[in-house]
């Protein structure tokens, strides 16, 4: 009795929860090996740099490439965060419900973007906002 009561709720059949969930718990993995492989290779490559002794524009271009490792492990840090905070959401029962004004999210939505927080509605207001 409680799982369709919180299908009503949210507007989802368990099946669509099952396998939204499921897809939020792949990127979630997929994310995670990201991650320990640029950890991995970024050591790699401090390690190797003390190794080699390198010109000052071969430092430089490691230094680039480092930034940019750097800021793509970051976005894939924050972009974790949000999954979790998704997956969270099955537990507590808000999901597919908008965090602004409590609507049901469209499925069409979550499918696109299983992690979204805000219905259509409140994200295009945002975005306008932001503008």
């Amino acid at each position: 009795m409680d799982a369709l009561r919180q299908e009503l709720k949210q507007g989802l059949t368990q099946a669509q929860c099952e396998r939204l969930r499921g897809v939020l718990e792949q990127r979630k993995h997929a994310l995670l090996a990201q991650i320990d492989n640029e950890s991995a290779e970024a050591g790699e490559r401090g390690s190797l740099l003390k190794e080699v002794e390198a010109s000052p524009a071969d430092n430089a271009s490691v230094r680039t490439l480092n930034a940019l490792v750097s800021e793509a492990a970051e976005h894939h840090i924050a972009q974790l965060a949000i999954i979790k905070h998704a997956l969270a959401r099955f537990a507590d029962g808000s999901y597919g419900l908008c965090d602004n004004c409590g609507e049901q999210i469209g499925m069409s939505r979550l499918e696109a973007r299983p992690e979204a927080r805000l219905c259509i509605d409140c994200q295009t207001r945002l975005e306008k906002a932001r503008r």
